[in-house]
């Protein structure tokens, strides 16, 4: 006899040679187009800063000057004493203070690009996890409807019986057998599933879209014994999401200082030296020059009131991801714990007592003490509770992947 509640409740162990989570996600780690081009963008980050922290190149002039226009070259003529050739060295100075603030936003850019970039490896591997949930859902309900298959063909082979012997119009045997095709054709739908997960699995860890994935290992029962309170305050201590915000409020800042420096000048000392000749001396020249923000009003004035706009921007970004993220722990709180309570019902209420109804009910119509429909009723209400009770197991699996990524607290499995 085909006990469906036992195949429910007590699986398998999982055999050598299956998909594992953890090699999933390690392999999206290394080899997840945007974790990689995230990366690649903190690189380029980081290079800035020492740019940022750099004077600007110095500029070297040359050239000749000639003494008056009826000769083209007069250098070295008694009568041209004014014609020679010149040579000039310039440097840039920024007012003192400027460079430090320009390699600090940088720095502040890097490190907030960090911390993006840990949130998306930390969406990743709850991805890679929903997915992989997902995808063993695919493949338990296949095998739950196998079984299934198993018990309308019971319920079929008494329809027959009592059929032949006039206990039963035709009409029964129909209706079980309707049923039992139904059943054939949500397992080519969850045929369909699976290959349409697979594919979106195969993207999300780098692969080809058509590489091949074996069945899932039969993932433990997570344990996650932590309150709404809690899940809260470490998301707003740990996310990268905040943390990023929190980098985005101190570069702001800092171009705001940025800012009120450019309304100090620049200093750019210039050293030059003549030749005039080999009868004439030599000359040299040592000058310096300032820029004056004569337009203040219209640029540096104005500059400044764009960064305090975008310091009052990362500000508010900041809030709504407090918001958002504080939003998300407790809805996925909330999916959590309804999932565990749906679970413990199906579990210890709905599906033992259908099951047992099953059973009462088929033998009752074996022994023509019950009808068709009555058996076919008890046994889609069993069909359901199972299908219902791992629907449930894999929606609290990705409920923890998704809270595991808002908090960084990690699930006991």
């Amino acid at each position: 006899m085909i006990i469906a509640v036992l195949l429910l409740f007590n699986p398998a162990p999982a055999l050598a040679g299956e998909l594992s989570l953890r090699e999933l996600i390690d392999e999206a780690l290394r080899n997840n187009p945007d974790i990689l081009m995230s990366d690649a963008r903190v690189s380029a980050a980081e290079y800035r800063i020492p740019q940022a922290e750099s004077l600007p190149d110095p500029m070297f002039m040359f050239g000749y000057e000639n003494d008056g226009t009826r000769d083209i070259y007069t250098f070295g003529d008694e009568m041209a004493a004014d014609s020679r050739w010149m040579f000039s060295v310039s440097q840039m100075f920024p007012f003192p203070g400027k460079l430090s603030l320009k390699s600090e936003m940088s720095s502040r850019n890097a490190e907030g690009m960090k911390a993006s970039s840990a949130s998306l490896r930390l969406k990743t591997i709850a991805r890679v996890k929903e997915l992989y949930y997902d995808l063993f859902l695919a493949y338990k309900n296949t095998g739950l409807l196998q079984e299934m298959t198993g018990l309308f063909s019971r319920v079929e082979d008494a329809a027959l019986a009592r059929y032949s012997t006039g206990m039963a119009q035709q009409q029964e045997v129909l209706m079980a057998q309707t049923e039992k095709y139904m059943l054939l054709e949500t397992g080519e739908m969850l045929t369909q599933k699976v290959q349409s997960i697979e594919a979106m699995l195969n993207s999300v860890t780098g692969r080809d879209v058509n590489a091949p994935l074996g069945m899932p290992s039969e993932p433990p029962f997570t344990a996650y014994n932590h309150d709404m309170d809690e899940l809260i305050r470490a998301a707003h201590e740990n996310s990268p999401e905040i943390k990023a915000g929190r980098k985005m409020i101190e570069e702001a800042e800092t171009r705001v200082e940025m800012a009120r420096k450019d309304y100090y000048p620049d200093l750019t000392v210039n050293a030059g030296y003549s030749a005039k000749g080999p009868d004439l001396p030599d000359m040299w020249s040592l000058t310096t020059s300032i820029n004056i923000p004569l337009f203040y009003k219209t640029k540096q004035r104005q500059a400044v009131l764009e960064a305090r706009s975008s310091m009052s921007e990362a500000r508010y970004g900041l809030e709504a991801a407090e918001l958002m993220i504080a939003s998300a722990v407790k809805e996925n709180y909330s999916m959590l714990k309804t999932s565990e309570r749906l679970m413990d019902l199906y579990k210890n209420g709905l599906a033992p007592r259908v099951h047992q109804d099953f059973e009462s009910a088929l033998s009752g119509y074996v022994t023509g003490k019950a009808e068709a429909i009555t058996v076919i009723t008890r046994l889609k209400a069993l069909i359901d509770y199972e299908l219902s009770y791992w629907r449930q197991f894999a929606e609290r699996e990705k409920t923890i992947a998704r809270l595991e990524a808002l908090t960084t607290i990690e699930a006991q499995r």
